[in-house]
């Protein structure tokens, strides 16, 4: 029988063309995951939740080479300041577990933006809602899939 997530099942529902891959069921570093699926680790994007000193929370999706820049997402986001969440309320707020949280089918609304580098792709990967699970498509296609903005959130990358 075929795995079928929430946000898989979004997408079928909105006729909406995308991939699995499944990589194993093990938490993995998103360059092993990219490494793993043999895809160019530019292209895989890891899902981030933050919240702000008023309880407001934004999710942001990054490239897994890179980190997420606290300062530039806050400003994206009109919020002075940001923090990570801790780990142990990741699955309360999203309905997802660490290393399996998709920026689709979350558990309370969030408003979500994804690093401007995103655009330089045809194709992208993020958690498809499960430990070892992807999901790519079209970056032409995530306006259908869920409200975002597309914003420099990313740290430069260290060489």
């Amino acid at each position: 029988m075929e795995l079928k997530t929430n946000p898989m099942r979004h997408l079928d529902r909105l006729g909406i063309a995308y991939s699995t891959h499944h990589y194993g069921d093990e938490a993995l570093s998103g360059i092993d995951v990219a490494n793993t699926m043999g895809e160019d680790p530019e292209t895989v994007f890891k899902t981030l939740v933050t919240e702000s000193k008023d309880r407001k929370y934004y999710v942001f999706m990054v490239p897994v080479t890179g980190e997420l820049d606290l300062k530039k997402a806050a400003a994206s986001v009109g919020e002075k300041s940001l923090s990570m969440i801790p780990s142990k309320n990741l699955l309360g707020l999203t309905g997802y577990v660490h290393g399996g949280c998709s920026p689709l089918c979350l558990k309370r609304p969030m408003r979500v933006t994804v690093d401007s580098t995103c655009q330089a792709h045809e194709r992208v990967y993020f958690s498809a809602g499960k430990v070892g699970y992807q999901i790519e498509m079209a970056v032409a296609d995530l306006g259908k899939a869920m409200e975002f903005q597309f914003a420099d959130v990313r740290k430069p990358v260290q060489e």
